[in-house]
C-alpha cells in the first residue's frame, strides 16, 4: 500500500504554512525596518545589515535538511523552526525597544534574534518544500508552487494590515506585543496545519529507507549531492537567477523616480503594478501545466528556459527606456518585466520540488537545503551588489540613465547565464525533467526497504 498524492485540501494547509511564515517574516524584515530608521533615527545600513545576515545564516539550511532526513519526518521541523522563527521575532522586536535607550546591548541582541530568525526560516522552510515535494503528484507541481507562493504573499498583506491597527497608537510596548501576537498566531497555524499530514505510512516507510543511510555523516552526504551533476547545475541556476531576480527589489522605484521622475507614491505603485504581473505569470504557468500536464506546454522546462528569456528581454527594454524618458510606455513594460518574473518564479521552484526526489535516496532534504542556501545567498548579495553598482556607474559615467543601463544589463546577463544551466539541465537524461510520480518513487522506496 502506498501513501497517495496529497491533494488541493493539503496544498492549501502546507501553504497556510508558508503564510505563517511570510507574516512573521514582513514584519522582522519590513515594519522593524521602519521602526529602527524613521522612529528610532538609525542608519538605514543597520536594518539592512541585520536582514542580510538573516540571509547569510540560512547557508546552514543543507545541514538543517540533513538532519530531517536522518529522522526522515519532516513535521517536527516545520513545527520546531515555526518555533526557533517566532522566539526570534519577538526577541528582535524587544532588542529594537532596548537601542531606544541601550543602543548597544538592543544591537547586540538584535544580531543574535536575526540569526536566530534565519535559522528558523530554515529549518521551517526547506522541510516544508521537501515534505510538499515528496508528497504533491508531479502534474501538479507547478500549482503546489504557485499556492504557496501567493499564500505566503498573503500573509505579507494580511499581516501588514493587521499589524498596522495593532499599532495604533504607536509605541515600542505595543510593538512587542504586536510580534507576540502574530509569532504566537502564525505558530497555531503551523500545527494545526500539519497535523496528520505526514500518513503513518509515509513515515514508515521514509523511516525504513533512513535505518540504511551511510554512516559517514552531514560532510559526505552533502559531497554525495553535489557529485550529482543535477544538484550542481540546479545551484547554479538558483544562485544565478535569483541574484538577477533579487536584484531589482532596490533599483526599480529609484529609477523610475529618477529617470522618470515619479513621485514616491507614483513609483510605489509602479511596484505593485509589477507584483501584480508577477502574480499573474505564477497563476498562469500554474494552470497551463496543470490542464496540460501531458502536453509540452505544460513542462516545467520549457516554463523555467522561456522566462528566463522574457525576464532578460525585458530587463534590456528597461534598460533602453531611460534613454528615451518619460515618452516611454514605462508601466506596460514594469508589467510585462512582473509576468516573466512570475512565470520563471514558479517554474523555478516546482522544478526545484521535481528533482529534489533524483539521486539517492533519503537526500532529499540535503539537497532541497542546498538549493535554498543558494537562494538566500542570492538574495542577500543580489540588492547590495545592484544598489553599490548603480552607485559606481553614476560616479564613472555621470550620467543617470546609463548607470541603471548597466544594472538592468547587467541583470539581462545574469538571466540569460541562468538560462545556459536551465538547458543543461533538461538534456540531462539521467536527471532530468523527466515525469515520475508519486507512487513510482513510493514503490522505490518499499523496494529499498525490503531490501534492508
Amino acid at each position: 500500500m502506498n501513501p497517495q498524492p496529497l491533494g488541493w485540501f493539503g496544498i492549501f494547509r502546507l501553504g497556510l504554512v508558508q503564510a505563517a511564515i511570510g507574516a512573521i517574516v514582513v514584519i522582522t524584515t519590513s515594519t522593524l525596518n521602519r521602526v529602527l530608521v524613521v522612529e528610532l533615527a538609525l542608519p538605514a545600513m543597520i536594518p539592512g545589515a541585520l536582514v542580510a545576515l538573516h540571509y547569510f545564516v540560512q547557508i546552514l539550511r543543507p545541514r538543517l535538511g540533513y538532519s530531517s532526513d536522518i529522522g526522515g519526518r519532516r513535521t517536527p521541523w516545520i513545527i520546531g523552526g515555526m518555533g526557533v522563527l517566532g522566539l526570534g521575532a519577538v526577541l528582535a522586536s524587544l532588542a529594537t525597544a532596548m537601542m531606544a535607550s541601550q543602543f548597544w546591548a538592543g544591537l547586540a541582541l538584535a544580531v543574535v534574534a536575526f540569526l536566530i530568525i534565519g535559522g528558523g526560516v530554515g529549518a521551517c522552510g526547506t522541510a516544508l518544500l521537501v515534505l510538499l515535494s515528496k508528497s504533491v503528484a508531479q502534474t501538479r507541481l507547478a500549482a503546489a508552487a504557485t499556492v504557496t507562493w501567493v499564500m505566503m504573499i498573503g500573509g505579507f498583506i494580511v499581516t501588514t494590515i493587521l499589524a498596522g491597527k495593532m499599532l495604533e497608537p504607536f509605541s515600542l510596548t505595543r510593538l512587542v506585543e504586536m510580534t507576540a501576537v502574530v509569532a504566537a498566531a502564525a505558530f497555531l497555524v503551523t500545527v494545526v496545519a500539519t497535523r496528520g499530514l505526514e500518513s503513518p505510512i509515509a513515515r514508515q516507510i521514509a523511516g525504513a529507507v533512513t535505518l540504511r543511510r551511510d554512516e559517514s555523516g552531514f560532510f559526505e552526504a552533502l559531497r554525495a549531492v553535489w557529485r550529482e551533476s543535477h544538484s550542481r547545475r540546479l545551484t547554479s541556476f538558483v544562485f544565478i537567477s535569483m541574484l538577477a531576480y533579487s536584484a531589482q527589489d532596490l533599483v526599480l522605484e529609484p529609477f523610475a523616480g529618477a529617470v522618470f521622475g515619479l513621485s514616491p507614491a507614483e513609483s510605489t505603485r509602479l511596484s505593485g503594478l509589477m507584483s501584480s504581473g508577477t502574480l499573474i505569470g505564477m497563476i498562469l504557468v500554474a494552470l497551463v501545466c496543470t490542464v496540460g500536464a501531458k502536453a509540452k506546454v505544460g513542462r516545467l522546462r520549457l516554463w523555467t528556459i522561456g522566462g528566463c528569456i522574457a525576464s532578460a528581454s525585458m530587463l534590456l527594454t528597461l534598460a533602453v527606456s531611460g534613454f528615451v524618458g518619460p515618452a516611454w510606455p514605462l508601466r506596460p513594460t514594469v508589467f510585462l518585466l512582473g509576468l516573466a518574473n512570475g512565470a520563471y518564479a514558479v517554474a523555478a521552484i516546482g522544478t526545484m520540488m521535481g528533482l529534489v526526489g533524483r539521486g539517492r535516496e533519503s537526500r532529499e532534504g540535503t539537497r532541497m537545503g542546498l538549493w535554498g542556501a543558494a537562494q538566500a545567498m542570492a538574495f542577500a548579495v543580489g540588492g547590495l551588489a545592484a544598489t553599490g553598482l548603480v552607485d559606481l556607474s553614476r560616479w564613472i559615467f555621470e550620467s543617470v540613465p546609463l548607470a541603471y543601463a548597466v544594472v538592468f544589463v547587467g541583470e539581462a546577463a545574469l538571466f540569460v547565464w541562468a538560462t545556459v544551466f536551465a538547458v543543461r539541465l533538461s538534456r540531462d537524461d539521467t536527471a532530468g525533467l523527466v515525469e515520475v510520480d508519486l507512487q513510482e518513487r513510493s514503490a522505490l522506496y518499499v523496494t529499498e526497504a525490503g531490501r534492508g
